[in-house]
């Protein structure tokens, strides 16, 4: 019986399969290609992506030398600065033989007050009455003392209830921070009220008076332990003010600072109502 003889040529390659793309014993290359292969793609992409964090750092690097910590490079802030009123309402309301109704109130000032405390603004300078504190070359840039105890019967300190117990309450005013503002003249608070009979205003410092020593500012970082000036103002409440509406309007007057912007209600004003019951 005869067999067929097989000839040369006439054997059949073993059929790849699916394993063989992920790993082929023959070539022993996985996913295809070599693990040098592997490897010279490696080191390209790492050098690659190494360059290009280099070069963004740089960037970032040299770009940061030109910015200063304390002031924006680009500033479109208004120049002059707003007015805000503590406690922080725009409707003081209250009857005064309820402290539940003022005890807000209180509370807003008196933790606005802790910052001025003799314990905290020991650290700070005595300056110069009247004159700007310029600080140009200097690192680190100081404060002026700000005590509370400037704010007379409205620092809390003989009257730890700021006058609502009595029905005559005392609100805070200040401005917020520009830096660099150096105002020109003799800036101080004026307020105004509207209602049927007149109310008298008793302000600490004297006649609202914002002294140049506090200006300019220079940064948060720059000049740490910086507090604002205030004007404390003590409404002095008759009894026919009482279960009356009143609208006090307050500015900064006697300097360049700008009081009359009628797009900002609170540019260099703020307006606020009262009303104090029995």
């Amino acid at each position: 019986m005869s067999t067929k003889e097989e000839k040369p040529g006439d054997e059949k390659e073993p059929e790849s399969t699916w394993k063989h793309s992920i790993y082929n014993p023959r070539t022993g290359e996985f996913f295809g290609r070599t693990a040098s292969s592997w490897g010279l793609i490696l080191l390209f992409y790492t050098v690659f992506y190494g360059f290009l964090t280099g070069m963004f750092s740089l960037t970032l690097w040299v770009m940061l030398q030109t910015l200063d910590e304390n002031v924006p490079k680009y500033n479109d802030r208004v120049s002059s600065p707003g007015l805000v009123i503590i406690p922080k309402s725009m409707e003081i309301v209250y009857n005064k033989s309820e402290p539940l109704q003022y005890r807000q109130f209180i509370q807003h000032l008196e933790t606005l007050l802790q910052k001025y405390n003799d314990s905290e603004q020991v650290e700070n300078e005595m300056c110069l009455s009247g004159q700007y504190y310029e600080q140009e070359g200097e690192a680190q840039k100081k404060a002026c003392q700000f005590r509370r105890s400037f704010l007379g019967r409205c620092s809390g300190l003989a009257d730890p209830t700021f006058g609502y117990a009595q029905g005559q309450p005392c609100v805070l005013i200040k401005m917020n921070r520009i830096i660099g503002l150096k105002p020109a003249g003799d800036p101080q608070i004026n307020c105004t009220t509207k209602g049927e009979n007149s109310l008298q205003i008793q302000y600490f410092p004297q006649d609202g008076h914002i002294d140049k020593m506090y200006f300019p500012y220079y940064g948060k970082k720059a000049q740490s332990g910086y507090v604002q000036p205030l004007v404390a103002m003590n409404l002095l409440l008759s009894k026919e003010n009482y279960n009356q509406d009143i609208t006090v309007e307050c500015r900064v007057e006697g300097s360049n600072l700008k009081n009359n912007d009628d797009r900002d209600k609170f540019l260099g004003r703020v307006t606020f109502r009262l009303l104090v019951t029995e």
